[in-house]
């Protein structure tokens, strides 16, 4: 089984020397999941226990530990080709609607001027030259998006938002695509980082805190958020082995001995004062790219329309033939691509309305919670100081270590030894 991908992230991030507690913190996961994929990482890996006066142990991990799994399990070798492989197709994916949105424009076009174009020649055999040419002006709204005027303008737009900082990376082709089916969910990793943020929240408490400290970072927490017994606290304690603690005025807060625990002394991480989730956007695309994309889609909808009704009785394709009757073969799905193309994205805006609407709610309670301990009343300040009778930071550094699998335990017990004689010799040269 290959490692937690979640685990070696974070031993990188965390400098390769790590406590349970703070790969917990740092990739959000459970302590018993946290351990577990620690030692089957060291084992894999060729990382070391360190294990200090305390019991705590910290694993120490060689920097090529990647290379080192790399060799050795084949899985991984073969993920990291298919996340490769997997970026190069997705991208072709993503280019390949707005590819097939040029070419059903292009089949409708020239496949309309051909039809037009044969209906005049027969007028012109009939009636002489008296109408010749005019079918053709018929439509010359369709096709004012192929002005040059009109792609100078867009791209001097583009030139301008992006010396200003407002323009879109994006190309054409992927533009279409964000119009399309939008950017993605950026609320993907909400549970994530929801629960770094506790932990994070727990460390920088010390280890000890109150349900009131955590309720912004949770959410439906309905009646239990007002009720003494604070159930929604279950599964913080589940997940990093939190112990409840009773004063003896019935006030409960919560001791999380894994998460006192640090491989080093690190700068304080920040942490928001809330889970705050991010609103989604309709297309990171500029302005300029939305606009074409909409008239495009437009023009090839209403081209499809005017298509459909002169190939309806089918004498065109019959007497015209080659391009003419393949794109009658294709025509319902030209069609269905054009409805769909419009209907997506207007779909998917009243979707987005609707879902920012909820997000807006979840962040308003959320902060509603965070606002009560800016200015806590004197109950919920009984709690937080009760909290901090158990608060308490572990450093486990080299001083404190009684023994690690980097050395021979033999080896050690002789280093241990010389320095117990070396630390009695200084107190006898000084009278102790």
């Amino acid at each position: 089984m290959a490692p937690n991908p979640a685990i070696m992230n974070a031993v990188e991030q965390l400098g390769y020397r790590v406590t349970i507690g703070d790969v917990a913190t740092q990739a959000g996961l459970k302590i018993a999941e946290a351990n577990q994929g620690l030692l089957a990482l060291a084992t894999d890996a060729g990382g070391h226990l360190q294990v200090a006066e305390t019991g705590d142990i910290v694993y120490l991990f060689p920097q090529n530990f990647r290379a080192i799994l790399r060799n050795k399990y084949f899985q991984l070798r073969l993920q990291e080709w298919w996340q490769k492989i997997w970026q190069v197709l997705f991208y072709l994916i993503r280019i390949s609607f707005g590819i097939f949105l040029v070419v059903s424009i292009a089949l409708i076009t020239i496949s309309i001027i051909i039809i037009i174009t044969a209906a005049n020649s027969d007028r012109d055999n009939n009636r002489g030259s008296s109408d010749r040419g005019g079918g053709f002006f018929f439509f010359p709204d369709l096709f004012w998006y192929f002005s040059p005027n009109y792609y100078d303008t867009s791209y001097q737009q583009r030139r301008q938002n992006s010396r200003q900082g407002r323009g879109s990376e994006m190309n054409f082709f992927e533009a279409v695509f964000s119009f399309l089916f939008g950017d993605g969910n950026p609320n993907a990793k909400l549970e994530e980082r929801r629960w770094q943020e506790i932990a994070t929240v727990i460390r920088r408490q010390g280890g000890a805190v109150v349900a009131e400290q955590i309720a912004p970072y949770l959410d439906d927490l309905g009646l239990s958020y007002r009720q003494e017994y604070e159930d929604y606290m279950l599964p913080v304690l589940l997940r990093f082995n939190g112990e409840p603690k009773v004063s003896s005025q019935g006030e409960i807060v919560y001791y999380f001995p894994e998460l006192q625990v640090q491989a080093s002394q690190k700068n304080r991480q920040s942490v928001q004062p809330y889970l705050e989730e991010s609103p989604w956007r309709f297309s990171q695309a500029d302005s300029g790219q939305i606009m074409l994309s909409t008239g495009l889609g437009v023009l090839n909808f209403v081209g499809a329309l005017i298509l459909g009704n002169l190939i309806r009785d089918g004498i065109a394709a019959a007497q015209l033939g080659g391009l003419v009757a393949f794109v009658q073969g294709i025509y319902w799905l030209l069609l269905a691509y054009g409805i769909g193309f419009l209907g997506v994205p207007l779909v998917r805006y009243f979707w987005i309305q609707w879902r920012n609407q909820k997000i807006t709610a979840r962040n308003r309670d959320r902060l509603s919670r965070a606002r009560l301990l800016t200015n806590p009343d004197a109950k919920l300040q009984q709690k937080i100081d009760f909290a901090q009778q158990f608060a308490t930071e572990k450093i486990i550094e080299n001083k404190d270590l009684v023994y690690t699998t980097e050395t021979d335990l033999l080896e050690q017990e002789i280093q241990n030894s010389d320095q117990i004689e070396a630390e009695w010799q200084k107190r006898l040269q000084r009278g102790e």
